[in-house]
């Protein structure tokens, strides 16, 4: 039988509810409050007045809202998609509504007093998942026992499909505020995200199997003549294993940083574009190495914790390393347990300040402030890496609101040889990720003030001088052009972003500090160092 490989262009796109799935649509309370909060009022507003999503985003600003991006004739198969969803999940209707209820109740009811009383008012639905507290000051705060959500019919992997089709530009539309309708050229095929013969299917971007085989293990109920445009006879390059002295870094757009020794490879936040026809060189997933030893989440947002790159990963990633969540705060769900469900089973927190060791060095989770409107998010992180006495801190979308932080890290990490740093700096109002979550609507003056922002070039710069680096490059602006479907971001010369980011570069040039905003991707070297070692303090003791 013909032996075949997976395209290395063969779109793929994880659903639920035909909705691009994300973090906050695995665990089963968020994804209630989304599907009601969320999808179901835009499915509503589409079918009632489907022009005006239509002329919306006409307005590129209003990309990113609440509208659909379908044509009006396909009102129908919304109205169908809306229908099919509350018929088919009235349990998660039910959830997020008794969520609404109790957090009336506590917050109506729960004065400083014991909170006995106030268990008997849970809605039954609710109880046995919820533990309910004060914090120092009497306020009072539901904890969802996540782990025992999961175990729930909450938990619907009925809902989870994915979506596979040929991409042969970047261009994508945006998938957050649109589902998913299958038409020509898609193929849904209904599986679950933690269903192993995904791997078996990934790894054929690599190693050939007869196309019946893997037909015969895949739920393809459709078209099969479709299915086999998805695989050629063609092999991909070999991999190429990194063997030299030096570390090795490259960028693969956005926040992905691989970074190498012939020994070890860290990989952070993956994004990867597929492989098309383009004039703009990037690495893809051909550039990868056969195994990843470790896999580094700075926190759980779309373009940073992303399913569509990761499960194609899955099969090679041999440790996960996420940070630590307010495991069971609404707007900090476990970014842990949310993987595990996904199928890696080699999923490891990481603390604040606590460190992997290897054997050239190691991996240290550093604080990370911002980016989150100011919510008790708990679940970022920016990485500090050393190797072979080369170091290397992966910024993220941090933002330096107190730079004595940077300071203090400093004195941990000492000599800095490359920063990255993300100059997002005016981001999305705290409701366009996190309005769902909310019982009661956001007071405008309050949801603009509080907003997803990394640092400008006044914070930038602070946290450049705090750490002292050699090199500092700016990424994690959305850039690229295969990245708008996730992010939004559509950039013009005069962008506040890019103003500001530019500036920070030539503030670093100026320095002597090499600098430039990253685009597309960058390969970097930097020579191994002996390190010194560290000669301890001695106590001078002066006798009586």
């Amino acid at each position: 039988m013909k032996q075949v490989y997976l395209k290395p262009n063969v779109l793929v796109e994880p659903l639920y509810n035909q909705w691009y799935a994300w973090g906050c649509l695995m665990y089963p309370a968020t994804a209630a409050l989304y599907m009601v909060n969320s999808h179901l009022k835009i499915m509503q507003s589409f079918i009632a007045a489907p022009q005006v999503h239509v002329n919306a985003l006409k307005n590129p600003a209003m990309i990113g809202g609440p509208f659909i991006s379908y044509p009006p004739e396909k009102a129908g198969e919304i109205k169908a998609l809306m229908e099919r969803t509350i018929k088919e999940r009235p349990h998660m209707l039910e959830l997020a509504h008794a969520i609404q209820e109790l957090d009336r109740i506590v917050s109506t009811e729960a004065e400083g007093y014991s909170m006995a009383p106030i268990y008997q008012k849970v809605p039954d639905l609710l109880k046995g998942y919820v533990e309910l507290v004060y914090d120092l000051h009497n306020r009072p705060h539901i904890r969802f026992l996540e782990g025992l959500l999961y175990k729930s019919k909450y938990y619907d992997v009925d809902a989870q499909t994915i979506a596979f089709s040929l991409i042969e530009k970047d261009e994508r539309p945006y998938v957050i505020s649109t589902p998913r309708l299958i038409g020509e050229g898609f193929m849904q095929m209904k599986i679950p995200f933690h269903d192993p013969r995904l791997d078996e299917l990934f790894k054929m971007k690599r190693t050939p199997r007869p196309l019946e085989e893997i037909r015969e293990l895949l739920p393809v109920n459709g078209d099969h003549d479709l299915f086999s445009t998805f695989f050629t006879e063609k092999a991909p390059p070999p991999p190429e294993k990194y063997t030299g002295d030096d570390v090795r870094i490259r960028h693969f757009g956005h926040a992905c940083v691989l970074v190498e020794t012939s020994k070890v490879s860290i990989f952070v936040d993956p994004l990867i574009s597929y492989q098309i026809e383009s004039p703009i060189k990037r690495y893809t997933y051909s550039d990868l190495p056969e195994t990843i030893d470790y896999v580094l989440i700075t926190h759980s947002h779309q373009d940073h914790c992303m399913f569509e790159t990761l499960l194609q990963l899955r099969h090679k990633i041999r440790n996960l390393i996420v940070p630590k969540s307010n495991s069971g705060c609404l707007s900090d769900p476990s970014v842990k347990l949310v993987l595990q469900h996904m199928g890696f089973e080699n999923v490891r927190e990481i603390d604040e300040m606590e460190t992997i060791r290897l054997e050239d060095g190691g991996i240290t989770a550093l604080p990370f402030l911002g980016e989150h409107a100011d919510l008790n998010v708990r679940s970022k992180s920016a990485y500090f890496i050393k190797l072979k006495g080369r170091s290397v801190v992966c910024a993220a979308d941090s933002e330096n609101i107190e730079s004595k932080m940077y300071a203090h890290i400093h004195d941990f990490t000492q000599k800095v040889d490359i920063v990255f740093q993300g100059c997002e700096c005016e981001g999305a109002p705290l409701s366009w990720l996190y309005g769902s979550l909310f019982t009661q609507p956001l007071p405008r003056k309050l949801d603009q003030s509080r907003r997803l922002n990394s640092s400008n070039y006044e914070k930038a710069m602070r946290t450049v001088e705090e750490l002292k680096p050699d090199r500092v490059y700016v990424y994690a602006m959305g850039l690229e052009p295969w990245l708008p479907f996730m992010t939004t971001l559509e950039y013009t010369e005069q962008s506040k972003q890019l103003t500001e980011a530019r500036k920070l570069v030539e503030e670093c040039n100026r320095r002597g500090i090499t600098s430039e905003i990253l685009y597309g991707h960058k390969e970097i070297f930097l020579s191994p160092v002996e390190e010194q070692a560290v000669k301890p303090k001695v106590r001078k003791v002066h006798s009586p």
